[in-house]
C-alpha cells in the first residue's frame, strides 16, 4: 500500500489532520508571540478534562459536556441542511427563536405536573425552531431565493424579536433586562448535585444523534435528502419532489437548532436574557463540517469544541495566553476543512518523506 493510500485510509483522516494542522499553526503563533504552546495546550487539557470539582467549582469534563450539549444539537441540524445541499447559516437565530418560545411557556403557563409542563416547554422551542427556518426553506423552495441570505437576514430578525420581546412585553420587573424565572415544573434538571452543571440536555443532544442516524440511513426521507443533496436534476429526473424535500430538511433542520436553544434556557439560564449564547449558531457550522455529516464525528467534534470553550479560560489563567487563540484554532479548522487539498498536500508530503526515512532506520 502506497504512503498516499495508507495515510488517507479512513475517513476521519481528513478531520483529524485539519485538527492537528491547526493546533499546529496555532503553536507556532504562540511561539512568534512570545508564549509557551506546550504550556497552553497542557493547561487547556487540564481546564477542559482533568481538573476536580470542588465545594464551589464544577468537575472539569462535566462541564466539558455541558459546552458540547449545544455544539452538537445544532451541528445535527445543520449538517442535515449539508445533506440536502442547503447551507443553513440561521442556526443563531432559531436557537433564540426556539429559546424564546421555551422561556414563554416555562414561565407564562402555570400549575401543570413536571411530566407535562417540561415536554411543552421544549415541543414549543422544537416548534418555534422549525417555523423559523421553514421561511427559508419556503422561499427556496418556491422563490428560489438562495438560503444563505435567507437564513443570514432572519438571524438579525430573531436578534431583534427577542431584544424587543425582553425588553417589552415579556421583561421581568428587575432592573436587567430579561425574562422572568419559569416555572421549576419547566426546568430541565442536573444530573448531578451542585456545583455541577451537568444536565439531561446530554441525553436529548445524544438522542437526537441516534436519530439523526437513523433518518439518514434508515429511511425513505434520509434516502430523499442525500439524492436531492448529491444530484437534484437527477433526484427531480426520478420523481423526487425537490422543492418539498427542501422545506421538509430546513423544518428538521430549524426544529433541531430551536431544541438546542430550549435546552440552553431550560437547563442552564431557566430564564431569558437578551444575549444568552456565545456564537454557538456560526460555531456549530465548523463543527458539523469537520463532522463530515457522520453523527459519531460529529458529536466528537463537538466535545472538541466544547473543550476548547470550556479550558480557554484555565488555560489564560495558568499558562498566561489570551484565550482568544481558540478563536485563531477554529479559524484554522474551518480553513482546512474547507480546503482538504491544503491538509492533504501537507500532511502526505510529510508521511511520504517520513516512512522512507523511518524504514532505512530499521534496516540499519
Amino acid at each position: 500500500m502506497s504512503a498516499r493510500r495508507l495515510f488517507w485510509f479512513g475517513s476521519a483522516a481528513p478531520a483529524i489532520a485539519s485538527v492537528l494542522l491547526a493546533l499546529l499553526l496555532a503553536g507556532l503563533v504562540m511561539v512568534i508571540t512570545g508564549s509557551d504552546p506546550i504550556a497552553a495546550y497542557s493547561a487547556l487539557v487540564q481546564g477542559a478534562f482533568l481538573r476536580p470539582g470542588t465545594a464551589t467549582r464544577p468537575t472539569a469534563f462535566f462541564e466539558t459536556l455541558v459546552s458540547a450539549t449545544p455544539y452538537l444539537i445544532l451541528a445535527l441540524g445543520i449538517s442535515l441542511g449539508f445533506a440536502a445541499g442547503l447551507f443553513n447559516i440561521g442556526a443563531e437565530g432559531q436557537l433564540y427563536m426556539g429559546a424564546l418560545a421555551s422561556v414563554s411557556v416555562g414561565f407564562l403557563v402555570k400549575g401543570l405536573p413536571w411530566f407535562i409542563h417540561l415536554p411543552l416547554a421544549l415541543a414549543a422551542g422544537v416548534v418555534a425552531g422549525m417555523l423559523w427556518a421553514s421561511i427559508a426553506g419556503w422561499l427556496k423552495a418556491t422563490r428560489e431565493a438562495p438560503e444563505v441570505v435567507t437564513t443570514i437576514m432572519l438571524n438579525y430578525i430573531a436578534y431583534a424579536v427577542v431584544n424587543y420581546m425582553v425588553n417589552g412585553p415579556l421583561r421581568h420587573t428587575g432592573t436587567a433586562p430579561r425574562t422572568p424565572d419559569i416555572e421549576p415544573s419547566a426546568v430541565l434538571p442536573t444530573l448531578l448535585p451542585p456545583p455541577e452543571r451537568l444536565h439531561w440536555g446530554l441525553f436529548l443532544a445524544i438522542a437526537a444523534a441516534v436519530g439523526y442516524y437513523f433518518l439518514m440511513n434508515r429511511s425513505t426521507l434520509g434516502l430523499r435528502i442525500r439524492l436531492v443533496g448529491e444530484n437534484r436534476h437527477a433526484a427531480r429526473y426520478a420523481g423526487i419532489n425537490v422543492n418539498q424535500t427542501y422545506l421538509i430538511t430546513m423544518a428538521l433542520s430549524g426544529a433541531l437548532c430551536g431544541l438546542a436553544g430550549a435546552v440552553e434556557v431550560l437547563a442552564l439560564y431557566r430564564y431569558l436574557p437578551t444575549e444568552f449564547t456565545v456564537g454557538y449558531g456560526f460555531d456549530s457550522i465548523a463543527v458539523a463540517l469537520l463532522g463530515q455529516g457522520n453523527p459519531v464525528g460529529i458529536a466528537l467534534a463537538a466535545l472538541l469544541f466544547g473543550a476548547m470553550a470550556n479550558g480557554a479560560g484555565y488555560m489564560q489563567f495558568s499558562a498566561g495566553v489570551s484565550n482568544y487563540i481558540i478563536a485563531v484554532v477554529q479559524a484554522f479548522i474551518i480553513v482546512f476543512v474547507a480546503a482538504p487539498g491544503i491538509a492533504r498536500d501537507l500532511l502526505v508530503s510529510w508521511w511520504a518523506r517520513w516512512l522512507p526515512r523511518r524504514a532505512k532506520e530499521g534496516e540499519a
